[in-house]
């Protein structure tokens, strides 16, 4: 049965749709030998579907979904053309195949992540059209006032484009067991819980050093409802049947949610602006009332005597 490339593609575990779709576009992917265009359907039983120029078979069997708590120092892709370490280090080989990493995190933050070999579940969970929130727990130098921070809260510009608003709030102190050597509270620095709904590259970083209060620490640590505070750094381990459900439930009640707002927004900009009522025009007086009017104010005509 012929299907759209990207949605082939990323069932199959090659990348996520969005990427997929960027990788169509960039000439990669090729159906029987030619070049393949964004929006072109195949049948992946039957015909020869290519991305630079390695055969790709369809996915059989069940999809495998990892979580991962990534130290600082590794790349959040399958491989690094520096030979730096990557997050395909920490997983096992068994499961190497056909899997990607679910959106990204940066070589300098740790934190939790995603990888899977289900293109449509990367989708969900990756896109900001699905308003997956993402948790990240800062570390900032000193301690910035509400003012500051309210500018955050609000988006800043970021490379010509506006930031999603974000969610900032103080980190709660971790419970004693959970707490690590570098989650010193008090003292000149100050831990915030910081939420996105669209993360740009080093947009955290970013935002604290506008307002001057670089980062000193930060980790991710939520991905929608999912957490796993237990997880040790370096560690992998594969998600329960419902913890992947409860994702892709979230990503559907997100994107039920934001489809509610649009219709209401587009509504209101067309809605034109109230006309204010014109003013009258004091009534035209009428000829007979123009004469009275006019000879009341002529002064009466002195008569002379002979």
């Amino acid at each position: 049965m012929e299907e759209r490339l990207q949605k082939i593609l990323a069932r199959a575990g090659v990348a996520s749709r969005r990427k997929v779709e960027e990788m169509i576009e960039q000439g990669l992917v090729t159906v029987n030998g030619h070049v393949a265009k964004l929006g072109e359907k195949a049948d992946p039983e039957r015909d020869a579907i290519k991305v630079e120029n390695r055969r790709i078979q369809p996915h059989k069997g069940e999809h495998h979904y990892l979580l991962l708590n990534k130290p600082r120092g590794v790349m959040s892709t399958i491989s690094d053309p520096e030979g730096r370490q990557t997050v395909m280090d920490f997983i096992p080989p068994v499961f190497h195949k056909a899997l990607v990493p679910v959106g990204r995190l940066d070589y300098h933050t740790e934190g939790l992540i995603l990888l899977t070999d289900d293109g449509e579940f990367a989708q969900r969970v990756a896109h900001p059209r699905y308003g997956s929130v993402k948790t990240y727990e800062v570390k900032v130098k000193g301690r910035p006032s509400e003012a500051a921070l309210d500018r955050l809260r609000a988006g800043i510009l970021l490379e010509g484009k506006r930031t999603a608003p974000a969610k900032i709030t103080p980190r709660h102190s971790p419970v004693a067991h959970r707490r690590r050597r570098d989650d010193d509270e008090g003292g000149e620095n100050s831990w915030w819980t910081v939420q996105l709904t669209e993360g740009r590259t080093r947009q955290i970083r970013e935002m604290f050093l506008r307002i001057s209060h670089p980062v000193q620490k930060l980790r991710r640590v939520g991905i929608g409802p999912l957490r796993d505070p237990d997880l040790p750094l370096g560690s992998v381990r594969e998600l329960q049947p419902r913890e992947v459900e409860m994702l892709l439930r979230s990503s559907r009640e997100k994107a039920k949610a934001k489809a509610k707002k649009a219709p209401a927004k587009k509504a209101a900009a067309k809605t034109p602006p109230a006309k204010k009522p014109a003013a009258r025009k004091p009534a035209a007086k009428k000829p007979a009332a123009r004469k009275a009017a006019a000879a009341k104010k002529r002064p009466a005509s002195k008569k002379t005597s002979r």
